[in-house]
């Protein structure tokens, strides 16, 4: 019943879910009070996989997509990938899941086949969806992925790129550990001092 209903929230294309990976093992956490990202939720992160708060532009503000802004990047190079986890966020509360990442997919660029699903992240309702763009190469096309979480008290966007589809592919078991594992946080999102 629950893959039926899947199913039925994604878009055309029918997406490249991979549903049946598993997570790779925790090895530490991003979000708390201690960590280099604070952040409204807390989840576990892949051995080597190392969190870093994202500094302002010359402006003075984070990079801004939709309603959420670019707070932390947990770099997958020195577990030998290449490409990162993203965490955009917001105290933005008026908007449910699938409208926060209406908004975050409006000012994607290059986006091809979008597929869409309603999911969970942890205990919270989220959506999610994996897309094309293009790729480094000519012609070519890469995929990613995106999950919008309404929190209590504001939402989340977590996205997971990559140099290539290949790439991504190899990071998608510790985006499932992180999605897994979400769990409300009581910092604040400001990086810690």
């Amino acid at each position: 019943m629950v893959g039926g209903s899947i199913a039925a929230c994604t878009s055309s294309g029918g997406g490249d879910w991979q549903d049946d990976l598993a997570a790779v093992p925790a090895a530490t956490t991003v979000g708390g009070s201690n960590s280099a990202c604070r952040l409204p939720v807390i989840f576990d992160i892949a051995e080597s996989w190392v969190p870093e708060a994202v500094d302002t532009d010359e402006w003075g503000s984070p990079p801004v997509q939709g309603t959420v802004s670019l707070v932390c990047e947990i770099d997958a190079k020195p577990a030998g990938r290449a490409g990162f986890l993203r965490v955009w966020t917001s105290e933005e509360t008026k908007l449910d899941s699938r409208g926060i990442l209406d908004g975050y997919m409006a000012e994607e660029v290059g986006v091809d086949e979008p597929a869409y699903r309603e999911t969970k992240a942890g205990a919270f309702p989220a959506a999610e969806v994996t897309y094309l763009k293009p790729g480094a190469a000519e012609a070519e096309t890469k995929r990613e992925r995106a999950l919008a979480v309404k929190l209590p008290r504001g939402s989340l966007v977590l996205h997971l790129g990559g140099l290539d589809t290949r790439e991504h592919e190899n990071m998608l078991p510790a985006y499932v550990l992180a999605k897994n594992t979400m769990r409300e946080s009581s910092t604040s999102t400001r990086p810690a001092e």
